[in-house]
């Protein structure tokens, strides 16, 4: 099988994906997502075990019988972050050598790459696709709540962890990501008219700015840590002192060390009031532990580096702010490669994009690399 040769079915495939919404929220979508990947895994000889879930889409959990054990896990998401009708306002097209569409890159077109890589491996007679397990996840787009348990079960035992989060824009694979939490401060104040009896009210939104600057203040970017209320909800009109206001804070670390520290600074920030008479809810927590490029991922990387020398590629690698489920493998210890997917940009706007060139030459990028891990593991 040549993989080149295969790019105008594989870019079929993709727009089919790619025309069906399947937001995180939308359970309908992303089940069909399922339904539309679950043949060609099945052709190949693989059992789909169906994580239901009541609001997420369900997660697929996909293997081989050929092996009882498999050495490698292989991780991607169905789920993106537009909301229902955006498929059909912005259906997929192309463009002077680019893809476009919701979710294009992060990460159908790694859904489609992770298929073919494996079809390749098969039809050239390798039995290496037998050697390793699928994890298709439905939540990754609102922090893996419900696939992350799975995930962590299934890593154990295994002895690399392959990520599918696209590639960079320059090509690099990532080897390092900061930690990440999410949290949402509700504010309970007093409602009062702001003209006639002002002194009566007890003003949520006043408690959360308050709130606002002491978290701001935490941020030490120097360090790697990033503290930001990017959402605010309150009040009910401008002449009314405000009842109620909600925060949602992200937050990004860089080691183990600051979640910890930066967790308990909000919940000190939380624990009392600025404004007399209003009180405070805090609620989440930090989701994704940060991945730390140690020697196991450096050794790892080192692999799909010179297997990428082999076929023509210079695989760098990088370090970025977004999170992703490698850092649920990585923080288990597993050797773990990120964004190996194909080559694209802009992604979660509307402008997002799949290079197409880079689709057939990371799907066999991915080929090798795991016959070369499997190779590997059998020595």
């Amino acid at each position: 099988m040549d993989v080149q040769s295969k790019e105008t079915e594989m870019l079929d495939l993709l727009e089919r994906l790619v025309n069906i919404d399947s937001g995180s929220n939308y359970k309908v979508g992303v089940d069909q997502v399922g339904s539309e990947l679950i043949p060609y895994f099945q052709k190949m000889g693989y059992e789909i075990t169906k994580m239901k879930q009541d609001e997420a889409g369900d997660h697929l959990v996909i293997t081989h019988p050929a092996k009882k054990k498999a050495s490698i896990l292989i991780v991607a998401h169905m789920d993106t972050v537009f909301e229902e009708g955006t498929a059909a306002k912005r259906p997929f097209s192309v463009r002077e050598g680019r893809a476009y569409g919701p979710g294009v890159i992060d990460m159908k077109a790694s859904l489609v790459s992770v298929i073919y890589a494996l079809r390749y491996l098969q039809e050239i007679g390798s039995t290496a696709y037998q050697d390793l397990q699928v994890i298709l996840n439905s939540d990754e787009e609102i922090g893996s709540l419900t696939s992350r348990p799975i995930i962590e079960k299934e890593a154990i035992g295994k002895s690399y962890a392959l990520i599918m989060e696209p590639a960079r824009r320059d090509g690099s694979v990532v080897t390092e990501r900061r930690g990440s939490g999410r949290f949402t401060i509700e504010v309970h104040g007093k409602a009062a008219h702001s003209g006639i009896e002002p002194e009566k009210g007890r003003s949520a939104i006043e408690e959360l700015a308050h709130k606002i600057v002491k978290l701001h203040e935490l941020n030490d970017h120097e360090h790697g840590i990033s503290v930001n209320v990017g959402m605010i909800e309150g009040g009910n009109a401008v002449n009314t002192i405000s009842a109620t206001a909600i925060g949602h804070l992200d937050v990004r670390v860089a080691t183990l060390k600051q979640a910890e520290e930066v967790e308990h600074k909000i919940e000190e920030v939380c624990a009392s009031s600025d404004v007399t008479g209003t009180e405070i809810e805090l609620s989440g927590d930090m989701r994704r532990p940060p991945m730390l490029k140690n020697k196991k991922i450096e050794k790892l990387f080192h692999i799909v580096k010179h297997v990428g020398a082999e076929l023509g590629i210079d695989i760098k690698d990088t370090k970025t702010g977004g999170g992703s489920d490698a850092s649920f493998t990585s923080a288990m210890g597993i050797p773990t490669i990120d964004g190996l997917g194909p080559i694209g940009g802009n992604a979660h706007s509307d402008k997002e994009y799949l290079e197409i060139s880079s689709l057939t030459e990371r799907t066999l990028l991915l080929a090798k690399v795991i016959e070369r891990l499997v190779e590997k593991e059998n020595k």
